[in-house]
């Protein structure tokens, strides 16, 4: 283990940076990766957040943040990023304010902003270099708008633009885009997967990233209760379940170079994670859709055959 102050969870900071009590949704995986940031930060960051689900967290005139905060349109958050950015810069370099006093700028977004609508405006600010965190919750939908398809929808989930009918039983027939590759194609310093249900390899992650000059992406599988329909207390579990069944594997890439961070030594059926939510009930009722759920599962196994291969892991991997 590289030397960290995250041992385990009894070294989290008490101190807190979002207040509770908020208009967000009771059960969002969103939220307490949100608090784990701020923690890992210290306070010290001004959040730029494109339109979204957590444009209702701060409703002038008030605010649950100790931190800044500001509102950009779906596309821009990288572009509002790059000004806070340039401003600071300048203020240090003309002496208004000293370098102690700088401050972390993070983007933070959903999936339909990272995966989609602000690849392009992300793009360009991977390719000049510029300084910032980029914070994706993954809830796999436009949310905030009734949960429509998005880049992120994974294959055979049912959203309100794919539903399961009759000539299309699975629901999704497309596959989730791998964000992580897209970013890493661009080849900036850091890069990593993380999970509400495992808050020290998140703190680590940041903490690690810190160290390096330049874009740094964060993605965080976000159960969604109103969209995936399960209750507002399962969503750490299904957090739990999604790394323990192999659907969201934890990892990060350093100036490219791929770790797994957390490897389960025994993959769960990925049908325990699926029965969780309604979003995929289609695929067991009213009758099994059993091809539907062997090509989820073969495509996990696949994954994590090429990375027991890769990165020389000791993983018992099941036969289909």
């Amino acid at each position: 283990m590289s030397e960290t102050r995250f041992k385990t969870l009894r070294d989290v900071p008490l101190e807190e940076y979002l207040a509770p009590g908020n208009p967000l949704c009771a059960g969002c995986g969103a939220t307490p990766v949100l608090r784990m940031f701020l923690k890992a930060l210290e306070g010290r960051a001004v959040f730029v957040n494109a339109a979204g689900c957590f444009t209702l967290l701060h409703v002038y005139p008030y605010t649950p943040f100790k931190s800044s905060w500001m509102y950009t349109a779906f596309a821009s958050a990288p572009a509002g990023a790059q000004g806070i950015r340039d401003a600071l810069d300048i203020l240090i370099e003309k002496g208004k304010i000293q370098p102690e006093e700088d401050i972390k700028v993070v983007c933070f977004t959903g999936d339909g902003a990272a995966y989609d609508i602000g690849l392009q405006s992300t793009s360009g600010a991977i390719e000049r270099g510029l300084d910032f965190y980029y914070l994706v919750y993954d809830n796999e939908a436009y949310s905030n708008t009734g949960f429509q398809k998005s880049g992120a929808t994974p294959y055979a989930a049912s959203t309100a633009t794919t539903l399961p009918t009759k000539l299309q039983r699975e629901g999704h027939t497309g596959s989730k885009k791998d964000l992580f590759e897209i970013w890493r194609s661009h080849k900036p310093p850091y890069v990593a997967t993380i999970a509400p249900s495992h808050i020290v390899d998140m703190l680590r992650k940041i903490e690690s990233a810190s160290k390096y000059r330049g874009p740094k992406l964060f993605i965080s599988f976000t159960p969604c209760p109103t969209g995936w329909y399960h209750d507002t207390s399962e969503s750490i579990r299904i957090s739990k379940l999604a790394v323990e069944c192999g659907v969201w594997p934890l990892k990060e890439a350093i100036y490219g170079e791929v770790k797994h961070t957390y490897t389960p030594r025994v993959l769960k059926p990925v049908e325990e994670y699926l029965k969780t939510q309604g979003r995929y009930k289609h695929l067991f009722h009213p009758q099994r859709q059993e091809h539907v759920i062997k090509a989820i599962q073969e495509n996990i196994y696949q994954y994590w055959r090429r990375v027991a291969e890769t990165e020389k892991l000791d993983i018992i991997i099941p036969s289909v």
